[in-house]
C-alpha cells in the first residue's frame, strides 16, 4: 500500500488558498481514478482506491497546516507503512507557478507542514512540489500562501492537477521520471507541426506568377488609355 498525503487547511475558507493546492491535487487524483467516498480517520479525510495494482490511500490532515504530522503518524502506524512509502504534495515557493518537481528525503526549507511531518515520521519521505511561485518578499509570504488563487491562474492550474492525476500511478512505481513525462503533456503540450515559411528554410517561396503577354495594336493600346 502507498499513502498520499496532500497538505493544506481544513474548511470552506482556505478552500482555494495556495496553501491548500496539495488538498487541490489528491482532489483530482480521487475523481479521475474513482477512489471510494472521502471518510474521517486519522485526523483527517482519507479516500482509498487503486492507481494500477497498487492499493493507495489518499489522506488529506484536517489537522491544519503545522501539525499535518501528527495525521499522517497515525495513518502510517495503523497501516503498519514505512515512511518510504509515502508520497506528500505540497505548494512550493521557490518554483515557478505551473512548475512541479519530485524529490525524495530532504530538508522541509520552512514549510510548516512538511516540518510537522518531519517532526513526526523522520524525513525519509518522497514528495510532489507543486510550483506557486514567490510574492517576492519574506513578510509577504504568510498573505501570499494563504490568499487564493486568481481567476487568470485557473488555466495553469487545472493543467498542472490534471497532470499529476495522469501520472500518478507512476509514482507508485518510483518512476519518477515516466510521473514527469505525464505533467509535461498537460503543462507543455507539443507544438503544431504546422509552421511558416520562414520557420522551414527548406520550404520554397511562392513564385510570382508569370506576366501575361500583350498581343494587343499599337492603335488598340492608344484607344485604352482613353477608355
Amino acid at each position: 500500500m502507498k499513502l498520499f498525503v496532500g497538505l493544506g487547511n481544513p474548511g470552506s475558507k482556505y478552500a482555494r488558498n495556495r496553501h491548500n493546492i496539495g488538498f487541490m491535487a489528491l482532489d483530482r487524483i480521487a475523481e479521475d481514478h474513482g477512489f471510494g467516498p472521502w471518510k474521517s480517520k486519522f485526523q483527517g479525510e482519507i479516500a482509498e482506491g487503486r492507481l494500477g495494482t497498487e492499493k493507495v490511500l489518499l489522506l488529506k490532515p484536517q489537522t491544519f497546516m503545522n501539525r499535518s504530522g501528527q495525521s499522517v503518524g497515525e495513518a502510517m502506524r495503523f497501516y503498519k507503512l514505512e515512511s518510504t512509502d509515502v508520497t506528500v504534495f505540497h505548494d512550493e515557493l521557490d518554483l515557478a507557478p505551473g512548475k512541479v518537481r519530485v524529490k525524495a528525503g530532504g530538508g522541509h526549507a520552512g514549510h510548516n507542514g512538511l516540518r510537522s511531518i518531519h517532526d513526526h515520521i523522520g524525513a525519509a519521505y518522497d514528495r510532489v512540489r507543486l510550483g506557486i511561485g514567490h510574492p517576492g518578499r519574506k513578510e509577504m509570504v504568510s498573505p501570499y500562501v494563504l490568499s487564493d488563487f486568481a481567476k487568470a491562474e485557473g488555466d495553469w492550474l487545472d493543467n498542472v492537477l490534471r497532470g499529476v492525476s495522469d501520472g500518478a500511478e507512476h509514482l507508485t512505481k518510483d518512476e519518477g521520471g515516466k510521473f514527469m513525462n505525464a505533467v509535461a503533456l498537460r503543462t507543455a503540450p507539443a507544438r503544431s507541426s504546422k509552421s511558416s515559411p520562414a520557420d522551414n528554410p527548406t520550404s520554397k517561396p511562392t513564385e510570382k506568377p508569370e506576366p501575361t503577354a500583350d498581343d494587343r495594336t499599337a492603335m488598340q493600346k492608344l484607344l485604352d488609355k482613353f477608355k
